[in-house]
């Protein structure tokens, strides 16, 4: 089963997919079935999450802190964390204009989580029952941007810098999971969850030691080796094993 949220008309609706081409409509993103079903053609898919804060895991996968040249002073012993808002959000099959304002604008592949239950100190034992589901995200990145920025404003948290979807598959084992990134048909990222440096259950046991984590927040976990620039026209594909496809159309400079 997936869970998606899309737009019919001028509603916002959430609901569970089922036999491929069914939405049974619920009451919110866990909530009930209402009884309205629609087929999935009739919906306009939109990021599956409704955040107050999308928090993000920089640095967490060995090759890629490599490529970037940042292992000079050893591995990090706690998982490095920066925020985007909702207004980072982009739906899945979305365009995203190329910022004017950047010369050298990256894609990052990575997976990520939507909080189901409210989590505040999480323990390894009762961490992943507080998940939602899990789902595919692509953390833009202005890489020319990062060095002068104080907190990455710009370089990672500008609009729509986060492409989320398509939907979130409830109840998958987050501990090896394959992740790929595809430009223009090419693969350019293919690792898998078992190398990151801080899985997923130690990334929402130390987030939730300082901020608590909202029904409908966002966490994506860093992204592996094979980041790389776009080009206005590009098209890049993220696919997590278990979820799905998430693509993205890069637009020209606005």
């Amino acid at each position: 089963m997936q869970i998606v949220r899309g737009k019919v008309a001028e509603r916002i609706v959430w609901g569970q997919l089922e036999q491929g081409d069914t939405v049974h409509v619920t009451s919110g993103m866990l909530g009930e079935r209402t009884g309205e079903t629609l087929p999935l053609s009739a919906l306009t898919l939109l990021a599956p999450a409704e955040p107050s804060k999308i928090v993000c895991v920089g640095r967490n996968y060995l090759d890629h802190i490599k490529e970037l040249g940042n292992d000079k002073a050893g591995l990090p012993t706690e998982p490095g964390i920066f925020l985007k808002g909702p207004n980072a959000l982009t739906e899945p099959g979305g365009t995203v204009a190329y910022p004017a304002w950047t010369e050298n604008f990256h894609y990052e592949g990575e997976l990520a989580l939507v909080i189901g239950k409210r989590a505040s100190d999480l323990t390894p034992e009762n961490a992943l029952s507080h998940v939602a589901g899990y789902t595919c995200a692509n953390d833009l990145t202005a890489r020319d941007k990062q060095k002068p920025d104080l907190q990455w404003f710009r370089a990672k948290a500008a609009d729509r810098f986060c492409p989320l979807g398509p939907w979130l598959v409830p109840g998958l084992d987050p501990a090896d999971l394959g992740i790929q990134t595809r430009l223009n048909g090419q693969v350019v990222q293919d690792s898998r969850t078992a190398n990151m440096i801080f899985p997923v259950i130690d990334v929402l046991v130390y987030v939730s030691r300082y901020v608590t984590l909202e029904v409908g927040d966002v966490v994506l976990t860093g992204t592996p080796e094979g980041v790389g620039p776009l080009q206005p026209g590009d098209t890049v594909e993220v696919e997590v094993q278990g979820v799905g496809v998430l693509k993205t159309a890069i637009g020209n400079r606005a």
